[in-house]
């Protein structure tokens, strides 16, 4: 399935590797580059064109559709895996938005680029191979991103460079495994279980219409921060907020005030911390819920679902907050 992103890019400027436009080239375009995918999915490769844009600009409503057509091709016993192109810069938040409502047993692999197409040494076919090499592997399961040789689960994957080939990581548990030729090594003798999610796996058709999501936004903890954007944010009607909090979940004094306003406005608060390794040591007298190790702006995508899924218990699909 293709969504654009800079593996699809391409610049005016030949063998540049900046400055180009993303989602230029069709995923059908993408394959056919790419000779070898021919050996390594023998039983065929079956093209969709879901979006076509920079991940900068994802939306909802692209991850609904997403969701509802992995769902179809992952119900099929002829698919034994799924593969995603997709923008580098949102592709954390797309894994983790897949692993929380699909919960697959079947792999669902984002490939992405850092090179668009056009660049004197691409990297995109390299990992688009990979990635299908890795959705054709019977021991893999759950939603995967797979770059510059690496596989990395949906929970701890993010990006860490705006430039370098292997611009992801999973902090400090490192990736699940790697590619190897035409072989996938994982880091253990057993390969890792899938992610599992904060709360039961939500059926897709399920999910209301993007326009019926909740709003959840995010704030950082930063030296002299005010929390005005906090008391606008509820005077607009949000739903919910996730603190990037320094350290530990601390939060600049000021915040908490404007949080504890909030909260009792009807805001629903979150917790995550802004180190870019480690997860919180929820203490058992804390004002607000962690969020459970999760980022900021995955903490984000849990606690929109959990919202969704508090309305739909309650019977009151439309009354969730738009975003």
């Amino acid at each position: 399935m293709g969504t654009g992103g800079t593996i699809a890019g391409t610049s005016a400027v030949a063998g540049a590797n900046t400055g180009y436009i993303a989602a230029q080239i069709s995923v059908e375009d993408l394959v056919k580059a790419v000779p070898a995918l021919a050996e390594a999915a023998p039983g065929g490769l079956v093209c969709e064109q879901i979006a076509q844009i920079d991940s900068k600009d994802m939306a909802h409503s692209i991850w609904l559709k997403l969701a509802r057509h992995c769902e179809k091709h992952l119900a099929d016993p002829d698919v034994q895996g799924v593969v995603i192109t997709h923008g580098t810069d949102t592709l954390e938040e797309t894994a983790w938005f897949l692993q929380q409502v699909l919960n697959p047993a079947k792999p669902v692999v984002l490939c992405s680029a850092m090179r668009p197409a056009t660049a004197l040494v691409p990297d995109g076919p390299q990992n688009l191979l990979d990635s299908v090499i890795v959705a054709g592997e019977p021991t893999a399961s759950g939603v995967l991103c797979v770059a510059a040789g690496e596989i990395h689960g949906a929970r701890e994957v993010s990006k860490q460079h705006p430039l370098r080939l292997n611009a992801f990581s999973s902090g400090d548990i490192g990736p699940l495994g790697w590619v190897e030729g035409a072989r996938v090594r994982w880091t253990r003798d057993v390969p890792p279980e899938p992610p599992v999610a904060s709360s039961s796996a939500r059926l897709v058709e399920a999910l209301p219409e993007p326009d019926l999501w909740p709003q959840v936004e995010i704030v950082m903890s930063h030296a002299g921060v005010s929390g005005a954007f906090v008391r606008v944010l509820t005077a607009q009607g949000v739903d919910g907020i996730v603190v990037a909090a320094t350290g530990n979940g601390t939060v600049h004094e000021a915040l908490e005030k404007a949080l504890e306003a909030a909260e009792q406005e009807g805001v629903l608060v979150r917790v995550a911390s802004r180190c870019a390794e480690g997860q919180l040591l929820g203490e058992p007298d804390a004002r607000w819920a962690s969020a459970n190790g999760l980022s900021p702006v995955k903490a984000r995508i849990s606690l929109m679902l959990d919202l969704i899924d508090d309305d739909l218990a309650s019977g009151e699909e439309g009354e969730v907050g738009v975003d």
